[in-house]
């Protein structure tokens, strides 16, 4: 399966909430909507699931116009929603059979999904008697019960502990390898790494960056080098580069453990090496920089409020 989202706008009232929205996902690969609080992820995700309707623009399935409610759809929201005073079984079963699976089917399958998330013992539990934890598993559950082939997961991994996360990891990853259709939306960035294929941030209803991770990866990493010495620390280290490497380089960052160093101009990566191997710097680390899906975000839209 393909969808793909073209150019969708939203008003409310006077005021246009999204101003164009474009991406697309495929089947056996994810892709991490991302943006910051408000940006217009929540909003994109509601119009895909006909909650809200988009003032103007198409959302297309394998080349057609896109009907929610003629497939099916699973969806974990921020916002949870389950009953916290009903049996969890019970409440299962329900979602199932609302989502067009007949009793037994629904019943099979609530169990299923309850024991591959390791919660089958609280069944005939209230959810509210549960720690966050295993609720949180229980709701992705729900998600899956009627075995959903679009999946959509909104903050997946929030209150799991390591444990918990790498039995949510394992899901995730078999969704995508089954072919399910996945988009993953999560203010981690490290789980949107080990996850997506592809990614569209979004910033005030605008898409900024949107395309395969590992080319926006390669492209923001392009001219950049890491570097740490041996025997300077980072401050000493930066002034003996700004005194004698100054046109080779250019310091733009930091990390806890090295400079970042973009090349000036026309320079070569094997000019540095030369000047560095005739220095008295004892190179402790030197090589490409590989930036994070953090670094990029922040660079598109800034830091996290």
């Amino acid at each position: 399966m393909k969808l793909e989202v073209k150019d969708i706008r939203k008003s409310f009232g006077e005021k246009e909430v999204l101003h164009g929205i474009s991406f697309q996902v495929e089947s056996g690969k994810a892709l991490g909507l991302l943006g910051r609080n408000g940006a217009g992820k929540t909003t994109t995700i509601r119009i895909l699931m006909d909650v809200f309707h988009a003032n103007s623009g198409s959302i297309l399935l394998n080349g057609e116009k896109f009907i929610p409610s003629e497939h099916r759809i699973g969806y974990l929201p921020e916002e949870r929603g389950l009953y916290p005073k009903r049996l969890i079984i019970d409440q299962m079963i329900y979602l199932a059979r609302l989502r067009g699976m007949n009793g037994a089917g629904a019943k099979q399958n609530a169990k299923k999904w309850l024991e591959r998330l390791e919660v089958a013992e609280y069944e005939k539990r209230k959810l509210e008697t549960l720690s966050k934890g295993n609720q949180q598993k229980v709701q992705l559950a729900s998600t899956l019960v009627h075995d959903p082939d679009i999946v959509i997961l909104d903050e997946p991994f929030s209150g799991l502990d390591p444990v918990n996360s790498q039995i949510l990891k394992d899901v995730v990853n078999e969704l995508i390898a089954d072919g399910r259709l996945v988009i993953f939306s999560s203010h981690q960035m490290s789980y949107v790494e080990e996850f997506c294929d592809n990614i569209a941030i979004i910033n005030q209803g605008e898409v900024v960056l949107e395309g395969e991770l590992r080319e926006i990866k390669r492209e923001y990493g392009r001219n950049r080098l890491m570097l740490s010495a041996e025997n300077l620390d980072q401050d000493e280290l930066e002034e003996r580069l700004r005194s004698n490497f100054a046109g080779l380089v250019q310091i733009s960052g930091r990390k806890k453990e090295f400079l970042i160093l973009e090349l000036a101009g026309t320079t070569r990566r094997q000019q540095v090496m030369e000047r560095l191997a005739s220095s008295d710097i004892e190179v402790e680390r030197f090589g490409s920089y590989a930036p994070s899906l953090n670094d990029i975000f922040v660079a598109k839209v800034g830091e996290e409020s």
